[in-house]
């Protein structure tokens, strides 16, 4: 059986791919997956806010006299939840690349147009064979509009892709007005891939000291739902792969997606809920539904019911929408 994907221009040996998670910092976790199958590996994300951290650092150090007290320093941004800094980053790039025999994705997680998008290149002079944009912006200004946003969506991709000759895949939130239009612009912009969806993790208030806590829910099989449809709509619309995530859980889950038209699938909750060694499941799981369907390859299977090539295209949008609440019985 074939395992074998195309994704970013790499042969995969598997369409499991580990998402930018915790585990990317560990070359030992990631040596143990390897072995157990995914094809590849994001590493967890470089935010934005370490990379302004490290830029402050230098300006203060730059600046300011030897007669400067140390408790000066607190001035500022406190990131101890990142336990990697940028150069740490760089070098944990050069210890996977030295150690996996699968490609290696480095992840930047930034919000803005600026230097971060120039950093790109550090990440590709460190050994990263790819780079995940991770555009995680949460609008609140009230005098931002759409086309404000989106105009710099597209710049970013355009700027990182100036700066960088390895494949650029970027990962996006559903929240766009009209989504089809956006990853067309970003793919005219130069994107040679899309990772369907970011799931923003929701704030949440403590009734018991009215605090705000942001805790972490895994995703689950139903999560998976919004990045088939738009897989489905937008394959062979736009040259751009994709790689679908969040909820990928089951070897059914990444079935669905591959037939919906994903190029690989990225994991993570399943391996935090069921351990490391699961991916040997999800790869043997997903051999059997190849046999049992006659699949010899995961290139055959891939988008076989996208909205292209399915009777009833429809189903993937609203024409549906009444015909199954009138099915739904209570």
């Amino acid at each position: 059986m074939n395992l074998q994907s195309k994704y970013l221009g790499m042969t995969l040996n598997s369409p499991f791919v580990l998402s930018a998670s915790p585990i990317g910092e560990n070359v030992e976790n990631l040596k143990r997956l390897e072995d157990y199958g995914v094809g590849a590996v994001v590493l967890h994300s470089l935010f934005e806010e370490q990379l302004a951290d490290e830029q402050l650092e230098l300006e203060y150090h730059l600046t300011h006299g030897t007669e400067s007290f140390a408790e000066a320093t607190s001035f500022f941004p406190n990131y101890d939840e990142f336990r990697l800094g940028p150069d740490q980053y760089l070098e944990q790039i050069h210890k996977a690349k030295n150690t996996l025999k699968v490609p290696v994705i480095a992840s930047l997680n930034g919000t803005s147009k600026g230097g971060w998008t120039k950093y790109a290149k550090n990440l590709q002079d460190a050994g990263a064979d790819a780079l995940e944009l991770n555009i995680y912006n949460v609008p609140t200004d009230i005098n931002l509009d759409s086309a404000q946003i989106e105009n710099a969506y597209v710049d970013i991709v355009k700027q990182v892709k100036s700066n960088v000759n390895i494949p650029v895949a970027v990962k996006l939130s559903p929240y766009f007005t009209n989504m089809a239009n956006m990853l067309h612009r970003m793919d005219t912009a130069g994107a040679d891939a899309f990772v369907l969806f970011n799931r923003f993790y929701q704030p949440d208030i403590n009734l018991h000291n009215y605090q705000v806590d942001n805790k972490v829910s895994f995703s689950t099989s139903e999560n998976n739902r919004i990045a088939m449809r738009w897989i489905a709509i937008m394959k062979n619309k736009i040259n751009a792969e994709f790689a679908a995530t969040g909820g990928i859980i089951t070897a059914q889950d990444a079935a669905k997606l591959i037939l919906a038209g994903a190029n690989v699938t990225q994991i993570f909750a399943t391996i935090a809920r069921n351990g490391m060694e699961y991916v040997k499941v999800l790869v043997q799981e997903l051999i059997e539904f190849m046999e049992e369907k006659g699949y010899s390859s995961i290139e055959e299977m891939i988008g076989v019911v996208s909205q292209k090539n399915i009777p009833n295209p429809g189903s993937y949008e609203r024409a549906q929408y009444m015909k199954t609440l009138s099915n739904y019985k209570f």
